[in-house]
């Protein structure tokens, strides 16, 4: 059985990684469809080695006779889009922030809550969590099916490409400019300071607590995805790196956990990698993730600070599995659990 998909946002940076990974994957699709605003139409974009795809209007768009549509235009056009296309009987597996928190929507990363794709048929609609909350829960499972974790207290170190292409240039423009004498702000555009050799402890608004935006979506969808009873503190930060996210996170379990038991779990666990030498170049950065599909965890070590508690270092590729290839994951459970019929 094969499927009529379709990409929502493929001139983006996702949706040309949700392409890639479909075709890398040999997902069982008879047709795949790129789709994008009116701007783009008849652009093409890459799909697999050798065929290319023109983009189609997504605001003429007829969804009907649509299986699985893969969506990431943003969060105000997929408030609109998604649920016109789930209407035509499509599922749709949104990688936007708009439906995450719906309770009828399930938010899902297939390693951690499986189960949860069951309740996609209220809305039609499955939600791919925040790239940052992908890689950590990922990581966190296995640690809490050991011991179960009481608090998570994380700081990332977020590439640009998780801000869109615009950022990616600006961090390019940037760092160029630099090496000629041009200053950084002629070159400012997408973040609220210099970019370039630098880092920035802000991400989306700002929120009355104090936190920003990023740091209440990581704490309030680990506890959906993981666990409500997990408390969660996160300073996330944009650093000038173009792809990979980075995590530096510390536990505190509810039980005794030694870092043996810990990295004997987490090598066994699916979408997680172990590369943990305390010695030089022991350990995964983010230039070393690209590309790859894993979440690598390195640094485990006790944190005697509190009881029962542990700290590592993560990293994994922002827009793979951060983004694409979860989506595509998403895609492959409901294939292999029967849940789709084919239009």
């Amino acid at each position: 059985m094969s499927y009529r998909v379709a990409v929502v946002g493929a001139t983006g940076n996702v949706g040309r990684e949700m392409l890639s990974t479909l075709a890398e994957r040999a997902f069982p699709a008879h047709e795949v469809v790129a789709l994008a605003s009116e701007r783009s139409i008849g652009a093409e974009v890459s799909f697999g080695e050798s065929q290319t795809l023109k983009v189609e209007n997504l605001a003429t768009f007829d969804f009907r006779g649509t299986d699985i549509v893969l969506s990431s235009p943003g969060a105000k056009v997929s408030q609109v889009f998604s649920p016109k296309a789930a209407a035509a009987g499509a599922v749709v597996i949104d990688n936007t922030s708009y439906f995450r928190m719906d309770p009828d929507v399930p938010l899902v990363v297939p390693e951690v809550n499986p189960d949860a794709l069951a309740g996609y048929r209220k809305r039609g609609i499955i939600a791919n969590p925040n790239c940052s909350t992908i890689q950590m829960v990922v990581a966190l499972k296995p640690l809490h099916d050991l011991a179960r974790i009481r608090r998570v207290v994380v700081a990332t170190y977020q590439s640009v490409s998780g801000a869109g292409k615009d950022a990616m240039d600006e961090l390019f423009n940037q760092t160029r400019g630099i090496f000629v004498n041009e200053p950084a702000h002629r070159h400012q555009k997408k973040f609220t300071k210099q970019i370039a050799f630098n880092v920035i402890p802000h991400i989306d608004v700002f929120m009355e607590d104090g936190a920003t935006k990023e740091e209440w979506k990581m704490a309030a969808e680990t506890r959906k995805i993981l666990d409500p009873d997990i408390k969660v503190i996160a300073t996330c930060v944009r650093v000038p790196v173009f792809v990979g996210h980075a995590e530096a996170v510390t536990v505190e379990f509810e039980r005794p956990i030694t870092v043996e038991a810990a990295q004997a779990a987490l090598r066994e666990a699916p979408g997680v990698s172990v590369i943990d030498y305390r010695a030089d170049e022991g350990y995964v950065t983010p230039v070393e993730c690209v590309g790859e599909d894993a979440v690598y965890v390195s640094r485990l070590r006790k944190d005697p600070t509190v009881e029962n508690g542990l700290s590592f270092w993560c990293v994994s590729d922002n827009l793979r599995k951060g983004a694409a290839l979860n989506a595509v994951q998403i895609a492959e459970a409901l294939v292999r659990a029967n849940m789709l019929k084919a239009a």
